[in-house]
């Protein structure tokens, strides 16, 4: 259970004393404006910390929420940062600051997938991670289920909203079988779950994760000694593969165009079929059809 946290107290701390406790990556545009705000503004909002021990004996600060201010008064050659000082344990200090990073309404994927992961880890079950975080229990239950199972393609799709968490249950459910996955995909459809360009994108994620794999390995390129003459062999056959359905797909597509050609042919050969449509002004047809139907690409 969490601690009850003691009211802060406002001071000037040293930039240099303070640890950042849960550091993460930071998109440049994004702390490039939070310098510039800064610079031109000033401080809206101090930043909160906890006082520690360093191991000299003397006082520092380990922080939990302001990384981005923190590094911006630095990178500005500022010494001193207002900040609110709390009392709180490192196992709480550790999880407000989760908590701090997911609860931000702009935040990279993975950022959000490994705090739920790491609120997992510190032993907290879906119900309070949802409530420390203030998001869905439900949304929860179904991250951790793809953390689980270590579905980071489907994860990161999730949230960049290309599909929705209950379509990408469903694909988890399925398994490995690549006709119980496209039967998902077409149950997902039926019943709502998966709606225009979200059933192409969802393709797409299904064709990356069974060639690719479940993970992305955190959005780098794969390594040079990972790759091998098995795995590039293995590669190629299914791009192969790939190219011969597309072909196949083609050649039916070409076949069922000529059918409709050869029916409308015949049709417009009736004289009263072609009176019956130029009095319901029907007698046209699209610039594509009509130059295979007609000669000179209209009826004479």
């Amino acid at each position: 259970m969490r601690e009850k946290m003691q009211v802060g107290e406002m001071r000037l701390i040293q930039t240099d004393l303070i640890d950042i406790l849960n550091p993460r990556e930071r998109n440049k545009k994004v702390f490039d404006d939070i310098v510039m705000n800064i610079n031109t503004i000033g401080l809206k909002k101090p930043i909160t910390v906890t006082p520690r021990l360093g191991k000299d004996g003397t006082e520092r600060y380990l922080l939990i929420c302001g990384e981005g201010r923190l590094k911006a008064f630095r990178s500005l050659g500022e010494k001193i940062i207002p900040a609110l000082v709390v009392e709180v344990s490192d196992e709480n200090a550790l999880i407000m600051s989760l908590s701090e990073n997911i609860a931000r309404r702009q935040y990279r994927p993975l950022e959000l997938l490994a705090g739920i992961e790491q609120l997992r880890d510190q032993g907290y079950d879906p119900k309070t991670i949802a409530k420390k975080t203030g998001l869905c229990g439900d949304y929860v239950n179904g991250i951790l289920t793809l953390l689980n199972k270590g579905e980071e393609r489907l994860l990161v799709a999730v949230e960049k909203g290309r599909i929705p968490l209950n379509a990408a249950l469903a694909i988890v459910g399925a398994g490995d079988d690549d006709k119980a996955v496209q039967t998902a995909l077409q149950e997902a459809y039926e019943t709502g779950k998966l709606r225009g360009k979200q059933l192409i994108q969802a393709r797409r994620v299904i064709e990356r994760r069974h060639t690719l794999g479940r993970s992305i390995a955190c959005g780098t390129p794969r390594k040079l000694e990972d790759v091998t003459t098995i795995s590039l062999v293995r590669v190629y056959q299914k791009e192969v593969q790939r190219q011969k359905q597309i072909v196949k797909k083609a050649e039916i597509v070409q076949q069922q165009l000529l059918f409709v050609v050869g029916a409308l042919r015949e049709l417009f050969a009736d004289e009263n079929f072609t009176t019956l449509l130029r009095a319901e002004g029907l007698d046209t047809l699209p610039k594509y059809l009509a130059e295979r139907v007609w000669p000179n690409g209209h009826p004479k």
